[in-house]
């Protein structure tokens, strides 16, 4: 492994422009994590016009920031409120907040702040290790490569997301829909553009996202925080002892494993990893019945997990280009934006980029461990600042980005729309994850599925000859096919026929009555 663009990483990282942005991507990041209901994908969804008049490795390593960032402030609300400010923080409520109300509130606080350090600095070291080997790797990629893995993507995130599985896949269908309007790339024919103009070139990303994710989440959270109180409970004693420390780093050391592991995978990321890590340490205590009731390792486990997990789904954003949830897409869409492509070759084409934003995250969790602890009290304060002022701002910034973008009113009417959108979603249940990666990966699969047909002249049993993607796409069978094998699996067993349970059997016995 060449060490020179590493090291070269490091360089760009620490110009002062960039330390700034860094600082500033966590600072946000921490806010967004403790006001909850408005998460980083709704934020930096919201921030993606602030982006364009920034250098492309600033604006990544700031939203990389707010990222990585929220998930620190999340455990805030949880622990302090019972009120997760982030998915990945729900399952911290159940320790989290009982600490609290023993008068540990800061040995919880404590103990994630920790926990969340160890775990996206181990998961930053794998990623600089492991991503150019995958990159290395997906150099072998082609279309038919490339079709499998979008399939395989979307199958997986629609498969864990949350909703179930049904309305996830609906909304999953609903993004490849919007992702093929506008002119078709090989025959310039136009598709469901209604004749409008502004329709003609397809939808944009920027407005989608400020849409489902800022406006809509903005709608929903304010109706479920309309009633909510504002009770903190006090803070003394941050730094945890010896015995919690030492408790604790059996919880910490398998969370970083399993978070990386699932921060990798489509559809994984920080919920799914923080959820894993705690029933993980459930089933191996001793006694289980702690969790719940104050257990330290029940705040540390899924802390550390979630952190290393929302570092690593960058591997499969920056190495094969593709968004492993739903933030990620939308860096996915500031990254194109930016007019950076990410994939296989961004290792060797884009170094500075990429090593920059990778080591800006070694930066990001030693400024994340310092300030965490020391702000908590001016976090609280901002808890108080009721939803019903902070809203009406934060409408008026995103419906002013989207117009910034490229000066169009028809912007944010689509803004308006897709809020509307998320927010019909959110009360029926849908997730708009599903949505948004579908409709960035969309393309790519059209565009991947259309070329390889014309290299297999239209035989669709060429994807199954090339070896990666015959893998991809028998892992996609085997995802497809495992709920319907579990369905089987908890089906209660025939009753043999001799049995006087059986159906034959009484009918016997009413025939012989």
């Amino acid at each position: 492994m060449d060490l020179g663009p590493v090291i070269d990483g490091f360089g760009v990282v620490l110009e002062p422009a960039n330390l700034l942005y860094c600082l500033i991507g966590v600072t946000i990041g921490m806010l967004v994590g403790v006001l909850p209901g408005l998460g980083p994908a709704a934020t930096i969804a919201i921030l993606l016009p602030i982006t364009f008049e920034i250098d492309p490795v600033g604006a990544v390593i700031m939203l990389a920031g707010i990222f990585y960032g929220a998930q620190y402030g999340g455990t805030i609300t949880s622990v302090l409120l019972r009120l997760p400010g982030e998915a990945s923080s729900v399952v911290t409520v159940f320790d989290g907040h009982a600490l609290a109300r023993q008068g540990r509130a800061g040995t919880a606080l404590g103990i994630a702040a920790i926990g969340s350090f160890v775990g996206g600095t181990v998961s930053v070291i794998a990623l600089s290790v492991l991503a150019p080997l995958v990159a290395g790797f997906a150099l072998d990629f082609g279309p038919p490569e490339y079709t499998a893995l979008a399939l395989l993507g979307i199958l997986l995130v629609s498969t864990i997301s949350g909703g179930g599985r049904v309305k996830a896949l609906v909304a999953a269908c609903l993004g490849l829909l919007l992702a093929v309007v506008g002119r078709d790339a090989f025959t310039g024919g136009e598709r469901f553009t209604l004749g409008s103009l502004d329709l003609a070139d397809g939808l944009d990303f920027v407005p989608i996202a400020m849409g489902l994710f800022g406006l809509g989440e903005i709608l929903h959270s304010l109706e479920r925080r309309q009633h909510a109180g504002h009770a903190p409970v006090a803070v003394h004693d941050i730094w945890p002892s010896r015995a919690d420390l030492r408790r604790s780093s059996g919880a910490i050391g398998r969370g970083s494993v399993l978070g990386f592991a699932l921060g990798v995978l489509p559809g994984g990321g920080a919920v799914m990893a923080s959820l894993a890590a705690y029933a993980v340490e459930k089933r191996r205590s001793p006694q289980p019945e702690r969790f719940g009731r104050g257990a330290v390792e029940g705040v540390a486990a899924p802390e550390t997990a979630n952190n290393a997990a929302a570092t690593s789904s960058f591997i499969p954003l920056l190495t094969l280009g593709i968004p492993a949830n739903a933030t990620m897409a939308v860096i996915f869409g500031a990254l194109l934006v930016q007019g950076v492509s990410p994939g296989p070759r961004l290792v060797d084409e884009n170094p500075e980029l990429f090593w920059g934003v990778v080591n800006s995250m070694y930066l990001g969790n030693v400024l994340l461990l310092v300030m965490s602890i020391p702000l908590v009290g001016v976090f609280v304060r901002i808890l108080r600042v009721r939803p019903a002022v902070l809203a009406p701002i934060t409408v008026l910034i995103t419906l002013i980005g989207a117009y910034t973008v490229n000066n169009s009113v028809f912007d944010i009417a689509l803004v308006v729309a897709f809020g509307a959108l998320g927010y019909l979603m959110k009360k029926l249940g849908l997730d708009p994850g599903p949505l948004v990666l579908a409709f960035v990966l969309g393309t790519l699969l059209e565009d991947s599925l259309r070329r390889s047909l014309l290299l297999f002249d239209g035989d669709p049993a060429g994807f199954v000859t090339r070896p990666i993607s015959g893998v991809l796409l028998a892992a996609f069978v085997v995802v497809a096919l495992l709920p319907l094998s579990g369905r089987l699996r908890r089906r209660p067993a025939a009753a043999p026929p001799d049995s006087p349970d059986s159906p034959a059997s009484s009918a016997s016995s009413g025939r012989g009555a």
